[in-house]
């Protein structure tokens, strides 16, 4: 049986006496405040490995979601998802009406969704630069540009 990389995201950071007790029943990596935690899990697709481990970690974990670690070859990642009862009903209801499966209606506007970020990112950054043409030549402006690119990225003091 094949075994897949998983990574859980908690509602919370875990205490130290929480992450040591999971560790006794599936071994997991945490990140540096155990709001995420990495496991292996077996299962002949991601779905069943994921499956497996929510199943398992319920009851110990305040599971948020289930993603694969790694995208499959169509560049897809796995989102483990367990709704509260009201929404997963509207859910099924909507998908129903296109006659589609929940998973399939759910897939579709996530797709949507991130389809009209990457476009109004895209229209921010141009707008952006077409201000900064304004005031300066392309040849400065790419210039600056790769020296930005070229320069490890600070994070911003709190």
């Amino acid at each position: 049986m094949p075994h897949h990389a998983l990574e859980i995201l908690l509602t919370r950071p875990l205490t130290a006496t929480e992450l040591r007790n999971t560790a006794r029943t599936w071994p997991l990596a945490a990140n540096h405040d155990a709001t995420r935690l990495m496991a292996l899990a077996g299962g002949a697709t991601p779905q069943q490995a994921a499956h497996r481990l929510r199943r398992r970690l319920t009851a110990q974990l305040p599971i948020d979601v289930i993603t694969t670690h790694y995208p499959d070859t169509l560049g897809r990642v796995l989102l483990n998802l367990t709704l509260p009862p009201a929404l997963h009903a509207a859910l099924e209801r909507d998908a129903r009406h296109t006659h589609h499966s929940p998973e399939h209606f759910l897939q579709e506007a996530l797709h949507r969704a991130l389809a009209e970020h990457a476009d109004r990112e895209a229209e921010r950054l141009e707008e952006a630069v077409r201000r900064l043409l304004a005031h300066a030549a392309p040849a400065h402006l790419l210039s600056a540009v790769g020296h930005a690119l070229a320069r490890p990225v600070k994070e911003p003091a709190p």
